[in-house]
């Protein structure tokens, strides 16, 4: 009799345990876990949430370090029938306040330094929202000495162990596994329903194109609050290979974990890329031994891409391109990565893409810029709780419709892109002014919103500029709180030093430029912001002013 597929993150665990029991599933340091005793830790904390009060449909949020408990918390909410709701770990508390109230997340895990921090601030706005907060530290340690709504950890694992799991949730693709939050083009982080469906689907198109076996070791770079990294996870279990955690990112370590635990893969931004190529070069080395390595969430430089056949050979390069609304969109085959070096490729499979113009009334011709447009069984359900944009970014495409036979809403992707004439897409630009620094994606509204709360400014524009490390880093040109004060009189520090703590490492401006006296504007009174952005870059050329 054939076992049916899963189609549920749960069931997916489930069948990894029976298949692939005694192997290797997770490495942690020093730890190492099998599929079996990570399905049975799964089981143990999915009972104690279910004891909690934690319920189908409920939202559970986790901002944990990377590290198997990080793992365990994530899959025992999918368990428990639950929604998980991961945040990326550099989010601040104001970042991560935002995403459990817009969320609705009433139970919270955390690491021990967030945990301190939280009781430690009081934040009303948060802590009394939550019946529990869950502490992990280190390899299962909790933060003693918390009251209130704070549990340790070791008390969820250790407290009936024995419990019999909750009864397995319902199989149903359609129902959501996770809430990803990911910035718009305007305001604050919102949160993309991606349903089961989604996350088994893109597992078998990823497992499938990579060609991931049960001997695959792939480092596990990446935070699960992204779909890329959250693959990396669905992926091995899949096929019963092994995610190996890394928690530092710093080149030399991944060169001694990868060379240690005999890692076959490497799933990696390109800021992580420039970084350890650039390394290796340096030192004179090579990384051999790596089967294939794939990159996603920008562009890599072209000096970057040379180097890597030479830097990492033997290893199948995949250039790969997505978005959190409708994940892994296109990769560049490895064989026309020496020919197409730089392209996002083609449509991976089970994915559909179309690259539209016209608003959608027709489809581009070769060589003609338009933008692409998502279809198939990776498109997400919609933004939480966000029915206005979801209408505006999940709508149907009458040139999609009349190609695929049957009309229904696509993803827009607001990326423009051109095909060549063997159909190979190259990406171009964005149609909004959303930034990508580090793989992060990046609205100038939430950098804005949170220097214009400062005492230092009256007005702010921030923008992106090219930068070869990060893809883009962030800019901004600010009016003084004092209008009529020299530019060179306004204090930077103080505003840089308002904004390191208030803001995530990716989202702080690295220049800041000083406009004497308003903004220009536009006939409706607006700031003139394509004026202002020319200008700030103008200066920056010129040398004129600092960085920050």
């Amino acid at each position: 009799m054939t076992t049916p597929r899963p189609s549920s993150v749960a069931a997916l665990i489930a069948s990894a345990a029976t298949e692939h029991g005694g192997r290797d599933a997770i490495v942690d340091g020093d730890r190492v876990w099998t599929w079996r005793t990570l399905a049975r830790a799964v089981d143990r904390v999915a009972a104690r949430l279910a004891a909690l009060g934690v319920r189908p449909g409920d939202r559970v949020a986790i901002q944990v370090p990377r590290s198997i408990e990080e793992v365990v918390a994530t899959l025992a909410v999918a368990r428990a029938g639950g929604v998980f709701v991961d945040v990326a770990p550099p989010a601040t508390v104001g970042q991560l306040r935002h995403i459990v109230e817009d969320a609705g997340a009433e139970v919270l895990f955390v690491g021990a330094r967030r945990a301190r921090e939280l009781a430690a601030e009081g934040e009303p706005g948060l802590l009394d929202r939550m019946r529990h907060v869950i502490v992990v530290a280190g390899a299962g340690a909790g933060a003693p000495g918390l009251t209130g709504p704070f549990i340790d950890w070791t008390e969820l694992v250790e407290t009936r162990p024995d419990a019999p799991a909750p009864p397995a949730p319902e199989e149903d693709p359609h129902a959501t596994a996770a809430l990803l939050y990911t910035s718009g083009s305007t305001g604050r982080p919102r949160g993309v329903e991606v349903t089961h469906g989604n996350l088994l689907a893109g597992a078998r198109s990823v497992a499938g194109y990579l060609e991931n076996e049960a001997s695959d070791r792939i480092l596990g770079l990446l935070p699960l609050s992204f779909d890329y990294g959250l693959s990396q996870l669905t992926t091995m279990a899949l096929v019963g290979g092994t995610l190996v955690l890394q928690a530092v990112a710093m080149p030399g370590e991944i060169l001694r974990t990868v060379r240690a635990q005999g890692v076959t893969g490497i799933a990696a931004v390109p800021t992580t890329w420039i970084a350890l190529v650039r390394h290796l070069e340096a030192a004179g080395e090579t990384l051999a031994g790596l089967r294939f390595v794939t990159s996603s969430g920008g562009a890599i430089p072209d000096g970057v891409l040379r180097a890597m056949p030479e830097r990492l050979p033997g290893a199948a390069i995949h250039l790969m391109y997505g978005l959190t609304e409708a994940f892994r969109s296109t990769r560049l085959p490895p064989s026309l990565f020496a020919e197409k070096r730089g392209a996002i490729g083609r449509a991976v499979p089970d994915a559909e893409v179309f690259v539209v113009a016209d608003g959608g009334r027709r489809l581009a011709a070769p060589g003609e810029v338009g933008e692409l447009v998502h279809a198939g069984a990776f498109v997400a359900r919609g933004y939480w709780r966000r029915p206005a944009e979801t209408a505006a970014r999940f709508r149907p495409c009458p040139a999609v419709a009349a190609a695929r036979g049957r009309d229904e809403p696509v993803v827009w992707s607001g990326d423009l892109v051109r095909a060549d004439d063997d159909g190979i897409l190259w990406f171009v630009g964005r149609r909004d002014e959303q930034l990508k620094v580090s793989g992060y994606r990046l609205s100038p509204t939430e950098v804005e919103e949170i220097v214009a709360a400062s005492d230092t400014v009256l007005e702010v524009v921030a923008f992106g500029r090219p930068d070869e490390a990060l893809g883009q880093s962030v800019g901004i040109a600010v009016v003084g709180a004092r209008s009529g004060t020299a530019a060179e009189m306004f204090d930077r520090e103080a505003l840089l030093g308002y904004c390191r703590g208030r803001m995530p490492a990716y989202m702080r401006p690295t220049l800041v430029r000083v406009h004497h006296g308003p903004f220009p504007r536009t006939g409706t009174g607006k700031v003139d912001r394509p004026a202002v952005i020319a200008w700030a870059l103008s200066r920056a050329e010129d040398g004129d002013g600092d960085d920050a």
